[in-house]
C-alpha cells in the first residue's frame, strides 16, 4: 500500500466531496462535452463534479484506493468517470486526446515533474486548457496542508518553465497568480495557504 492508499483508506474524503474552487472558477473555459483528464484526483471530488457538468471525465491516479471511492462518488451522484490507475512518472498519454489537463494540488519531484507536465501539454488538442492549482513555495510558512518539501512546491515561473520547455509546444499564457487565500477542502486543506494558480492554452503546434 503506497503512501496515498493509506491516505484514502479512511472512510472520509481527505479533501472533502465538494470541487476545488479554482476549478469551479475556470470552468467556464470548457466547451460543453469537453474530454477532460484529471491527473491525481485522488477520491474524484473534481472529476464527479466536471461530470455533472456534462463533460467526459477521466481520472488518473496512482492510487487504487483513491480510484475506487472516486468511483463509489460518481454512482452516488449518477454520472460516469472513467479511471486510470497509473503514475505520472511512466504515462504517456496519447498526444492531442483532451480538451483540457486539470492539476489540483499535483505535487511532482523535480527530477520528472517537466517531463510529466510536458507529456501533459501533448495531451491536449489545440484550443485545450491547462489550468493548476498547487502550493508555492511560502506555504511552508503556513500549516492548512502541502508538501514540506520546498522542491515540490511550485512558483508561476516553474509553470511557465516546464510548459514552455519544448519549443515544438505552443503554449499560451493566460493566467498567472501568487498569493493567499483560504481553503476549506475537507481535513486535508484548512485555513489560509500559499497558493500558485495557473491557467494556459494551447495553441497550433510549432511543428512545420
Amino acid at each position: 500500500m503506497n503512501f496515498w492508499d493509506q491516505q484514502f483508506s479512511t472512510p472520509d474524503f481527505k479533501y472533502g466531496t465538494q470541487a476545488n474552487w479554482f476549478l469551479r472558477n475556470q470552468a467556464v473555459h470548457l466547451h460543453p462535452g469537453s474530454e477532460v483528464l484529471l491527473p491525481g484526483d485522488g477520491e474524484g471530488r473534481n472529476s464527479v463534479w466536471l461530470a455533472r457538468r456534462g463533460h467526459y471525465v477521466t481520472a488518473l491516479d496512482n492510487s487504487r484506493v483513491g480510484l475506487n471511492k472516486a468511483l463509489r462518488l460518481a454512482a452516488e451522484n449518477h454520472v460516469t468517470v472513467a479511471v486510470i490507475h497509473a503514475d505520472l512518472e511512466d504515462w504517456v498519454p496519447k498526444p492531442a486526446s483532451f480538451d483540457a489537463i486539470v492539476l489540483t494540488y499535483v505535487h511532482l519531484p523535480e527530477g520528472w515533474r517537466r517531463r510529466a507536465h510536458q507529456r501533459l501539454i501533448s495531451a491536449l488538442r489545440p484550443g485545450g486548457w491547462f489550468i493548476l492549482e498547487a502550493f508555492h513555495p511560502q506555504q511552508l510558512k503556513y500549516q492548512s496542508g502541502g508538501p514540506k518539501d520546498e522542491a515540490l512546491l511550485y512558483t508561476a515561473e516553474t509553470i511557465r518553465s516546464d510548459l514552455q520547455a519544448d519549443p515544438e509546444l505552443a503554449v499560451q499564457e493566460i493566467m498567472a497568480w501568487e498569493g493567499e487565500a483560504h481553503l476549506d477542502e475537507g481535513s486535508g486543506h484548512q485555513g489560509a495557504a500559499y497558493l500558485t494558480r495557473y491557467v494556459a492554452h494551447r495553441v497550433e503546434s510549432r511543428r512545420t
